[in-house]
């Protein structure tokens, strides 16, 4: 938090906050104004600021200040719309899932905190070497800094710079240059294409202006934030002050010391009395778990449900307690809402990457494939869904495999509902890496349903796609997807479909006619020429490799074929 010690910030941060409670939308000229005065010059220096202002916030609960803790909250507001207007900026130009929260650049190396966000694993080792033990996202706090590399998301961002030629920033460079987290600069060139806008140059001139521009109506209210705020001076003397922490510079030590101690963990899950409640309230919650009355397992599964998806904080307090366990039980319940229930609950838990070795060391796979024969379409879609979280490591890829998931994730892919389907494919994907999986799924009729899912009304075709190229190199597959009438769709994705999609379609077809003069036919005979001819021009960079490989085969077929007529 930044002291800025004029009086034109306060009048800055109380317009803004006046726009904002009544419903006026702030432009990218009025934000970085606010960031100037806050003193705020790079997306980190936002979310530190963030932090530490739901830090106050909490306080302010604490001690029962809801006028300080309305206020806190528009600040956090602008925080937050500072973010998402430079996130914006940059994720216009890349994919946002691949781009760092931090570092709001595209991922090298993405790792996995204990709030299950993903990061540049420089940028967030940087984070916590500053000792700010929260996710800088979720705002929650991390119990510890245990960093799983995300092999799936990496695995995208690889495939998606093959595809468009992109080279990824050397995280190290940016963390050692002189502005490591380069978003709000100063003044920038009428053609600088970064999406930064100029600060505002903040002397006397611009101040009156500025408490000139203001009409009589906004006066008043100004005057009314005023008097409640005190109108202190940047954000820390403004919040600090009306909380009696210190004096003003007593305020700004305190700041600086808030980014290095521990005391920034938000006041919620701190070990205090509240915690202690917390604590209390989640062991009768299991204990309840064990009563043999349904109708007291069905009301206390739906209480974990709740309490689980809405709230954080209570994730770890639940798996410290020994819930996991309870709700794994609950998996071979024999009534249908307390077994959905306790999946959903278990799938909350997993959104935590540091759960999942607690759910896999209690032995819940074999209990989730229970729930995949047996349960309802919502949980075994949740099911389907926690065991994608899981597939991680390779380990439990291993496990969940050889607890007999991959025909019943076939099964809820053909015949769920839109989203099951999505969530079982999702699974599938993450767990057919050889063939004997693959031979599987193929015997399961998997092949079969996935050309139904190219349907496109249904919004599935670009996973039925990567799955079919996944699936293709196998013979059964060729035969199958050649019998299910899956060639005249694959040659409609190549061209009409998304890039991604035609990119895996010429996969797919690649595989097919690979070696094959009788694929090579058919597919020709579908009209596939004219679409791969167009894909070599405009089509990614695998695409174009694809359908230039797949016009060789033809070449090659199409000689083929005239020396068999002339002889």
């Amino acid at each position: 938090m930044k002291l800025v010690g004029r009086e034109e910030v306060s009048y800055t941060i109380d317009v803004a906050l006046i726009d904002q409670r009544k419903g006026v939308e702030l432009t990218p000229e009025v934000l970085v104004e606010v960031a100037e005065s806050f003193g705020l010059r790079s997306n980190q220096d936002i979310l530190i600021e963030g932090v530490l202002l739901a830090d106050l916030k909490e306080d302010a609960k604490l001690v029962e200040n809801n006028t300080e803790a309305e206020l806190i909250e528009g600040l956090i507001s602008l925080i937050t719309q500072m973010h998402d207007y430079l996130a914006n900026i940059k994720q216009s130009q890349l994919p946002s899932d691949f781009c760092c929260p931090l570092s709001l650049e595209l991922m090298t190396d993405p790792v996995i905190v204990a709030s299950g966000q993903t990061y540049e694993r420089a940028f967030i080792e940087k984070w916590f070497d500053m000792g700010l033990m929260v996710c800088p996202k979720t705002r929650q706090a991390l119990s510890q800094t245990t960093l799983t590399p995300n092999f799936t998301v990496k695995a995208f961002i690889v495939n998606w710079c093959e595809s468009n030629n992109v080279n990824p920033p050397d995280p190290l460079e940016l963390i050692h240059s002189s502005q490591p987290f380069p978003l709000i600069v100063g003044s920038c060139s009428a053609d600088d294409s970064s999406g930064s806008l100029p600060l505002p140059v903040m002397d006397d001139t611009l101040k009156c202006n500025h408490i000139e521009s203001v009409d009589a109506t906004k006066c008043e209210e100004l005057r009314q934030v005023l008097t409640r705020s005190a109108s202190a001076p940047g954000i820390v003397s403004e919040v600090v002050s009306k909380t009696k922490r210190s004096t003003n510079v007593a305020a700004a030590d305190a700041s600086m010391r808030l980014i290095r101690d521990p005391w920034i963990i938000p006041a919620t899950i701190k070990e205090t009395g509240s915690s202690s409640s917390m604590e209390a309230e989640v062991k009768k919650l299991i204990q309840d778990l064990e009563s043999p009355s349904l109708d007291a397992q069905r009301e206390t599964t739906a209480q974990i449900r709740i309490l689980t998806r809405e709230s954080i904080d209570h994730r770890p307090v639940f798996v410290r307690c020994g819930a996991i366990k309870s709700l794994v039980k609950m998996l071979y319940s024999k009534d249908e809402r307390i077994q959905a229930d306790a999946a959903t609950c278990l799938l909350n838990l997993s959104l935590n990457t540091n759960n999942n070795y607690v759910i896999t060391s209690s032995e819940a796979i074999k209990p989730f494939i229970h729930v995949l024969k047996t349960g309802n379409i919502e949980a075994k879609a949740n099911v389907a869904t926690t065991l994608i979280k899981l597939s991680v490591t390779e380990e439990n890829k291993a496990k969940i495999v050889e607890a007999g998931a991959i025909e019943p994730l076939v099964e809820l892919m053909g015949n769920g509902s839109q989203g099951a389907k999505k969530d079982a494919a999702n699974a599938l994907f993450n767990l057919l890496q050889r063939n004997r999986e693959k031979q599987k799924v193929i015997r399961a009729g998997g092949v079969r349903y996935l050309v139904k899912m190219m349907d496109p009304a249904g919004g599935l075709v670009e996973r039925a796609v990567v799955l079919l190229a996944n699936l293709a190199n196998v013979k059964e597959a060729k035969m199958a997807i050649r019998d299910e009438g899956g060639i005249p769709l694959l040659v409609d994705v190549v061209e009409l479909g998304s890039p991604r999609g035609q990119e895996n379609a010429a996969a797919a077809l690649c595989l097919l006619c690979m070696d094959s003069s009788r694929f090579c036919n058919t597919v020709i005979r579908e009209g596939a020429i004219p679409p791969l001819v167009a894909l070599t021009r405009s089509g990614t960079a695998r695409a174009k490799e694809k359908a230039k490989t797949l016009l060789k085969y033809f070449e090659a077929q199409k000689q083929e074929n005239q020396t068999q007529t002339r002889s």
